[in-house]
């Protein structure tokens, strides 16, 4: 065992002390460095990129045929007469490849399901995939954000909603989201220095370092969630919502690390207290949602409070590609709160946007996001890039074409695997948590020792290692790479794996690892109780 101290390591963040553990896991030829520490999944959706990749073909030659008179490497913008004709040669053509197949199918969907102009989605996706128009509109192709507010309404559970009573801002991936909806909400005077605000936690570590910084210093009231409730915030510290102090709540659904969405009594509490305090702000961060059964945003039950984050990476496989939609109902308390400041912050507001109209008074709140996402003064050229716009379509189209839910499936229970065999092999009882989707786990240091050794060993365990230590020395002794769950403002010593990364075989490896590694320091403790 190292006696090496870590402590140093032990405020940094989650994502920065992953470097330190993997260079130490790497310092061995001799095994495998198994990183369980990122969320990056191992598995893809092919079918969608297939089709993109095609229609890319497709759009090259059509582009050139609109300049046929020029030198050969030079192309036009695609011409609409006889585009759908000439597309369906290509389909008929082509039939043999599964990519041309789906993008026939998806044409046939689009227009008999979704009742869009397959002409005028055609001439979009063939255009976009080009990439030789800026984003017109900025916040997002038109017939593209009609086609992702279907897949949202259905994987987010938003029943109470028609497609019309939303708007869909795309951006580059979750983490530009965050970004975007931070700098917004400061910029318009909707959250202030001081403010107090709510987090749910354990949580994505960014949303509980942004607020420290000095660009907002946002004070934070964390609402706890439970590991003996499986999870589940108790009613009681959901409750403290009721505190009018806290502008706004924010959370990721379902969790990370602990990957359990939010149970139904928990949403009706969270939907009692929105009605006693109609003014709460509710940020949403649902990557995960689409791996859940039968999954409801915050969305769908307080959609005029909500300010829903969604990213295709997770689902899709899909995180080099960074796709993600900030989802705002068209009536909502954000563009109210704006409406209610004083004339002094109003004139400020104006200003800030007075060269993108001559009423910049009503400009939403996403449309403001828009333009501050590209400091106001390039809103001309935001906008998320049109060839991510079609593959974020094809991956939706993918999902709502796939009646059986067969990718879904799969995804659930190749992870599901992955869970079962880290525990078997670690010697601990699974927890079977019908809430849970197993995206990532957390390995509770306290019960784990219980689990295989006792109460008297766990306690000395508790006493005299350092979490962050062990963290250190477990890379250092097996190879194995995880995160601190105090990183995720979990409050027992844990470790968070992802459990989306790596192959089963590799996560038996790592339980087997740990429960070596559990009984080197059972032995330790021996040798200093019977001293």
């Amino acid at each position: 065992m190292s006696n090496v101290d870590y402590s140093k390591y032990a405020k940094l963040s989650p994502f920065e002390l992953k470097d330190n553990l993997i260079e130490l896991a790497q310092s061995r030829t001799d095994r495998m460095m198994l990183n369980a520490g990122r969320g990056n999944p191992n598995f893809l959706a092919t079918l969608p990129r297939r089709a993109f990749f095609q229609l890319g073909l497709f759009a090259a030659t059509e582009s050139e045929f609109s300049f046929s008179f020029m030198p050969e490497g030079v192309g036009g913008f695609p011409r609409i007469q006889g585009l759908s004709s000439r597309f369906d040669h290509f389909i008929l053509e082509n039939r043999d490849k599964p990519g041309v197949v789906f993008l026939g199918k998806a044409i046939s969907y689009i227009r008999d399901q979704l009742g869009i102009d397959p002409d005028a989605f055609l001439l979009e996706m063939v255009e976009g995939i080009l990439g030789c128009n800026y984003p017109v509109p900025d916040r997002m192709l038109r017939l593209s954000e009609q086609v992702v507010k279907e897949y949202i309404v259905r994987e987010m559970g938003v029943t109470n909603l028609g497609i019309d009573a939303f708007d869909l801002f795309a951006v580059e991936g979750g983490t530009a989201a965050m970004a975007y909806i931070f700098n917004s909400l400061k910029e318009n005077k909707i959250l202030n220095s001081g403010d107090k605000i709510a987090i749910g936690t354990p949580i994505f570590t960014p949303y509980l370092e942004i607020p420290e910084l000095n660009d907002y210093q946002l004070e934070q009231v964390h609402i706890q969630a439970d590991p003996d409730l499986d999870w589940q915030y108790p009613e009681a510290e959901l409750r403290k919502l009721e505190d009018p102090s806290i502008k706004a709540f924010f959370l990721v659904n379902p969790s990370n690390p602990p990957s359990v969405k939010i149970c139904d009594e928990s949403l009706e509490i969270i939907a009692d207290i929105v009605k006693k305090r109609p003014d709460l702000i509710i940020l949403t961060d649902d990557v995960y949602g689409t791996f859940a059964e039968n999954f409801r945003s915050l969305f769908a039950i307080c959609p005029n409070n909500t300010i829903l984050v969604y990213s295709f990476s997770k689902y899709f496989g899909a995180t080099g590609w960074r796709l993600g939609v900030i989802a705002l109902a068209q009536d909502n308390i954000l563009d109210q709160k704006i409406a209610n400041l004083s004339d002094a912050h109003k004139a400020e507001l104006a200003q800030r946007y007075s060269s993108l109209t001559t009423s910049p008074s009503q400009i939403k709140l996403i449309d403001r996001m828009v333009a501050d996402s590209r400091t106001v003064a390039l809103n001309h050229t935001a906008g998320l890039s049109t060839p991510q716009q079609v593959q974020m379509v094809l991956f939706a189209l993918f999902n709502m074409m796939d009646s059986r839910q067969q990718y879904k499936k799969a995804l659930k229970s190749v992870i599901k695997d992955r869970d079962h065999a880290l525990y078997r092999q670690l010697g601990v009882t699974y927890n079977d948590n019908v809430n849970a989707v197993n995206y990532y786990t957390l390995i509770d240091l306290d019960k784990t020792c219980r689990a295989l050794y006792g109460d008297e060993f766990a306690n000395w365990v508790q006493k005299v290692k350092n979490p962050t230590d062990l963290l250190f020395n477990i890379a250092d002794e097996t190879g194995i790479v995880l995160l601190p769950g105090r990183g995720f403002g979990v409050p027992k010593a844990s470790a968070r794996a992802s459990l989306a990364n790596l192959n089963e075989f590799q996560y038996a490896s790592i339980g087997k690892a740990l429960n070596k590694f559990a009984e080197e320091y059972y032995n330790e403790y021996l040798i200093e109780k019977n001293k």
